[in-house]
């Protein structure tokens, strides 16, 4: 059955206020999830803002679609499976409509982290818990218990180290490819026994499950890829004048987000050395937080997954 609460997200107040709401805004949330952002949005966008929110799960877009119908927005939604790296074709299919606004909560959502069976946590009953974590709950991407299934030392290595930032990641890598000799690693319960005996990460503040489980889920859903062309895509897409808002959760993606934005105000990347222009290129957006916003100390004590947050925000300059 579904319900009417909403989980808040992390950094709201701060986020909305990046996106300049205003009564009639088109605002695109492209991580829809629970639909806490968009709910927020429509009752600040008025009677005649309108809200498209995007979101690969499709249990995601059934569950916020009856949330936001039981709050009476159900006219003013228009909710789509995607992934959000597909923006262009997205907002191709609104034409004529504008964007105003864009949001981006990146990672994986509450509801994701809180089902068993997505195989994306580690906790309570990890035996019952596959070694999934696909955002879509299936298409064509492996998951992650393939991967663990077939990828090489070197491979394995590379994702715990890149995406994880994992002390101990070529030892893991070379237990993952012994142990699923024996038997393979279907399970969180089989993974996390594995970190338990190998004492990976032992002395840690943190699970170091945690960094795992993480790495895999990012490698899965190739979110670095799709964040990459999803900023490009953001950008692209927004009226002169729109708004993009970024919250990460992961120095990876934080960075690839500070980085895209400053490339994107700078405009033309000529070396020193030339004395005039040959690239074309000019700047598309202006910077609108310097440094990264963070949640509160009350807010990460109401919300632990909270902590890593960081929020980033552009505004889109020229013509779109």
């Amino acid at each position: 059955m579904v319900t009417t609460a909403y989980h808040e997200p992390v950094l709201l107040a701060e986020t909305l206020g990046f996106l300049d709401l205003q009564p009639g805004s088109v605002i695109l949330d492209g991580t829809l999830g629970g639909g806490g952002h968009a709910h927020a949005i429509l009752d600040r966008t008025g009677s005649n803002g309108v809200l498209i929110g995007l979101d690969l799960d499709s249990e995601a877009i059934r569950e916020a679609g009856a949330r936001l119908e039981s709050a009476g927005y159900s006219e003013r939604v228009r909710l789509i499976q995607s992934s959000f790296r597909r923006l262009d074709d997205v907002a191709a299919d609104l034409a004529p409509l504008e964007i105003d606004g864009i949001v981006l909560d990146l990672g994986v959502s509450s509801h994701q982290l809180d089902e068993a069976a997505r195989g994306f946590r580690f906790g309570d009953a990890p035996t019952e818990s596959p070694l999934d974590m696909r955002m879509d709950g299936h298409g064509e991407r492996p998951p992650a218990s393939q991967l663990l299934a077939t990828l090489d030392t070197e491979a394995l290595e590379k994702i715990f180290s890149e995406y994880g930032q994992l002390p101990g990641s070529r030892r893991l890598a070379k237990a993952i490819v012994a142990r699923r000799e024996e038997a393979p690693l279907e399970t969180a319960s089989d993974l996390v026994s594995l970190i338990g005996e190998l004492g990976i990460g032992r002395g840690r503040r943190h699970n170091p499950a945690t960094l795992v489980f993480q790495a895999l889920r990012i490698a899965v859903n190739d979110e670095i890829t799709a964040l990459e062309e999803g900023l490009q895509a953001a950008i692209r897409v927004l009226r002169p004048g729109g708004r993009l808002a970024v919250i990460a959760y992961h120095s990876l993606e934080d960075r690839l987000v500070k980085q895209t934005f400053r490339s994107e105000a700078k405009g033309c990347d000529c070396p020193p050395s030339f004395p005039v222009c040959r690239c074309g290129r000019v700047p598309t957006v202006e910077v609108l937080t310097r440094k990264p916003v963070l949640p509160s100390d009350d807010e990460i004590a109401d919300n632990p997954r909270a902590r890593s947050a960081r929020l980033r925000a552009a505004q889109r300059l020229g013509a779109a």
